[in-house]
């Protein structure tokens, strides 16, 4: 298979893309950048939340009792950064705020079913301890 435009040879699983001819990781990198997003425990498990819908800081804390406020937080302001969250803060006692996918958010949902998928067919044997946070 030829790219349209340029006529080279374009490898399966490898983008067209002179951005992919590195010898290093670069911050510029389309998959560094994506990686950069979802880094950090419990990032795809708040978003997973998020892409049902828009919760508040609350309804996040019920949805994943285990984690944190403080991790919960951090989450919310490096996804909020990555510019992946929008939050709102509603006026009144006591404030609440509201957490919601932006648009490049929302495109994150193919890329952790994609995930989700090659690590469903990669899965370790039973016993071993791997694998055993879930992202659905």
């Amino acid at each position: 298979m030829t790219h349209q435009t340029v006529g080279h040879l374009i490898r399966p699983g490898l983008p067209g893309d002179p951005r992919a001819n590195v010898a290093e990781p670069s911050p510029s990198c389309p998959v560094e950048i994506t990686l950069a997003a979802l880094r950090g425990r419990w990032t795809t498990l708040v978003i997973r939340e998020l892409l049902q819908g828009e919760r508040t800081f609350t309804e996040l804390r019920q949805a994943l009792p285990a984690l944190s406020d403080k991790v919960l937080s951090d989450r919310l302001a490096h996804l909020a950064e990555a510019g992946v969250v929008d939050r709102r803060r509603e006026p009144g006692w006591p404030p609440r705020t509201h957490y919601r996918l932006t648009p490049q958010g929302h495109g994150l949902g193919p890329v952790l079913q994609a995930l989700w998928d090659w690590g469903a067919q990669h899965q370790p044997p039973e016993g071993d301890g791997a694998g055993q946070v879930g992202f659905v």
